[in-house]
């Protein structure tokens, strides 16, 4: 039988290669939340965030020293597990550099971007989302159970639009948002930088040059970018 869990990591950063300081899970009714020494130092701005400072993990073992590492191992690479996360990519990434190979996965954020075909919504993370959907919930923003909360909530919201809209039951519509989760997003405007609120067909015209420098900037990065760099790719081309 198929297990829902629902994950978050918090984490010395934002790219390929951070480690946890805190990771929370939940399925049904049973919760875990726990902190981690990482084996680099919480910078400032990761501080920022999410709150955990190094004093606060100066005495935890690292997570692949913790005792929690073997059981939590073997119940996220169950075949069975399908393990929920917002930005999941992020996440899959972290606990690859922990020593945990996800199989099973549904992104709440591609979801979400998969279901607004015309990109009505201003921003698709977890609070935002929270808010724009009203969702009614006592949790803390960027604390990982707190986030576990929220994009269980989210989850269930997103889950009901998909069996309305595509007609599917529980299980067909778990299935269908695993593989929106599975491709990554096609973006159709942009939200940032010089060319803010244009069509990136328009800006293919325009300034394809531009297209093209950003794509290498993506391309080089060592931040998870995936769905922006295929969605350049895709605009140019390149696929």
């Amino acid at each position: 039988m198929k297990k829902i869990i629902f994950f978050d990591t918090e984490t010395t950063g934002n790219t390929k290669t951070d480690f946890l300081c805190q990771l929370a899970y939940k399925i049904d009714s049973e919760s875990f939340n726990a902190m981690y020494k990482p084996p680099l130092k919480i910078p400032p701005e990761a501080s920022a965030v999410h709150h955990i400072t190094n004093k606060m993990v100066e005495n935890k073992k690292s997570f692949k020293d913790s005792p929690d590492f073997e059981k939590i191992k073997i119940l996220f690479e169950n075949e069975n597990s399908i393990m929920v996360a917002h930005n999941a990519i992020f996440d899959l990434s972290i606990m690859r550099n922990e020593g945990i190979e996800i199989k099973n996965f549904i992104c709440t954020l591609r979801t979400a971007r998969y279901l607004d075909s015309e990109e009505k919504i201003d921003k698709y993370n977890l609070q935002y989302l929270r808010y724009f959907l009203e969702i009614e919930i006592d949790a803390t923003a960027h604390d990982a159970l707190g986030d576990v909360l929220v994009l269980e909530q989210l989850y269930e919201r997103l889950k009901k639009k998909v069996m309305e809209q595509y007609e599917l039951n529980d299980m067909e519509a778990i299935q269908k948002m695993i593989k929106i989760s599975s491709h990554p997003s096609l973006f159709k405007k942009f939200k940032f930088g010089k060319h803010n609120g244009k069509s990136i067909e328009e800006v293919l015209q325009i300034d394809r040059g531009w297209l093209e420098w950003l794509l290498r900037e993506k391309e080089k990065s060592n931040e998870i970018d995936e769905d922006w760099i295929y969605t350049l790719k895709h605009y140019l081309g390149k696929l």
